[in-house]
């Protein structure tokens, strides 16, 4: 089916904005994106006109829990945190989501298409992250990239975990060690599974230090949960010994190095800022952190860590860090195109341009101005979403399969 969105103040992120735009989607791909001159519309395309609007593409919350810790669903619900072993590489995200928790449709709302989710930080090494759509019944229908990167945690939530049980690691000496002899030991893995290979013997694969070795060869990215700015040093120094890229996770205190991040080129998802300091290593937090890492030159995404924060508040944190200073051109990047180039999803999501994932959203004007909201929403070109102003609440389309009556 081809759809065009026409007459709408387009924002494509990746370039100028487009003042009475078009957009056009052909079956679950963006088609074309350009001035009404520009954009051929065939023949029979379903027209949406979005003037009035600003059509711009679907945010990205690049840390999240979303379907693996379920709002409102109390312990059953919490798939987070497999708090038996430090070295989780193995698990992964992606088995734990269940895709009819209450903040997919949240997430729709909130103009939020994508997310990456990830294991929680008890471990030092808590496992593998997924991106999924946020419209979906399943997750097969959920997942558009199954590997994204492997989550670690620094300072201290494992500390804390592990030294309740009085076993290493209960310190950040014992953490950092735990990292370091993990990567070690992949090493000397993948050492002896490349002589056994070569020797044409057999060989016992290992989950744990197969994920660990993708981190290694940077096919998967090390996403490093960390709030104090030693303990981001840390993140530093362990990337530098073991040469696998680093993204820096919360980063509460990044602004206070943000020359150091900019000139070692570390990226920063930096969140959840609506949190009260309810632990020593977040006494620093402030909402002008974004804005400092900004003008120097930090590539920067902002996230809710749902549910942490409510993925549908995503947005409003970007409006409330602009308050604080950060440009409002960089704080829409850090919703959309700044998340998926740092997780390797820029081809599938984080723009409007051809040949990507129809995730186009709607607003009733600038996305940045807290009176405004998604007005309609699109994943993968299906039309997912609607506010209803007589309602005054947004409409889902149903996650349900529903079986059609027998015919005769």
């Amino acid at each position: 089916m081809t759809i065009a969105i026409t007459g709408g103040y387009v924002v494509p992120v990746d370039g100028d904005p487009i003042d009475s735009g078009t957009v056009l989607i052909d079956g679950s791909t963006i088609a074309a994106v350009g001035t009404a001159t520009d954009v051929h519309i065939p023949d029979g395309a379903e027209r949406i006109d979005a003037r009035g609007q600003w059509v711009l593409p679907g945010f990205v919350d690049a840390h999240a829990h979303l379907g693996v810790h379920e709002d409102g669903e109390g312990w059953s619900g919490n798939d987070t945190n497999e708090k038996t072993d430090p070295n989780g590489a193995r698990f992964r995200a992606v088995d734990g989501i269940d895709p009819h928790e209450i903040g997919f449709d949240d997430a729709l709302a909130g103009g939020v298409t994508s997310a990456v989710i990830k294991p929680g930080s008890a471990n030092p090494i808590g496992g593998q992250t997924v991106a999924v759509k946020t419209w979906g019944r399943t997750a097969l229908d959920l997942v558009f990239r199954e590997q994204v990167s492997v989550k670690s945690a620094l300072g201290e939530n494992p500390k804390r975990v592990y030294g309740e049980k009085d076993k290493t690691p209960a310190t950040r000496l014992g953490v950092a060690a735990t990292i370091r002899e993990a990567f070690t030991e992949a090493r000397n893995y993948a050492a002896r599974r490349d002589h056994a290979a070569a020797e044409g013997k057999p060989f016992d694969t290992d989950l744990t230090y197969e994920a660990l070795n993708k981190v290694l060869d940077g096919t998967l990215a090390w996403d490093q949960h960390t709030h104090r700015a030693d303990d981001i040093v840390t993140a530093i120094r362990l990337a530098d010994e073991f040469g696998y890229r680093l993204i820096v996770n919360h980063g509460t205190e990044g602004h206070r190095i943000a020359d150091l991040l900019a000139e070692r080129d570390v990226q920063v998802i930096l969140g959840p800022l609506f949190t009260a300091r309810a632990k020593v290593e977040v006494r620093h937090r402030t909402m002008r952190a974004a804005g400092i890492l900004d003008r120097a030159g930090v590539r920067l995404a902002i996230t809710t860590d749902h549910p942490v924060v409510p993925i549908d508040f995503l947005v409003y944190q970007a409006i409330v860090a602009v308050k604080e200073g950060l440009d409002p051109a960089s704080a829409l990047r850090a919703l959309t195109a700044n998340p998926a180039a740092m997780l390797g999803l820029d081809d599938r999501v984080g723009s409007l341009r051809p040949g990507i994932d129809a995730d186009v959203v709607l607003w009733s004007g600038d996305p940045l101005d807290i009176y405004n909201r998604a007005m309609r929403v699109f994943v993968g070109g299906r039309d997912v979403y609607r506010f209803d102003p007589e309602r005054g609440e947004g409409v889902v389309a149903d996650r349900l399969y529903r079986e059609r009556p027998a015919t005769t």
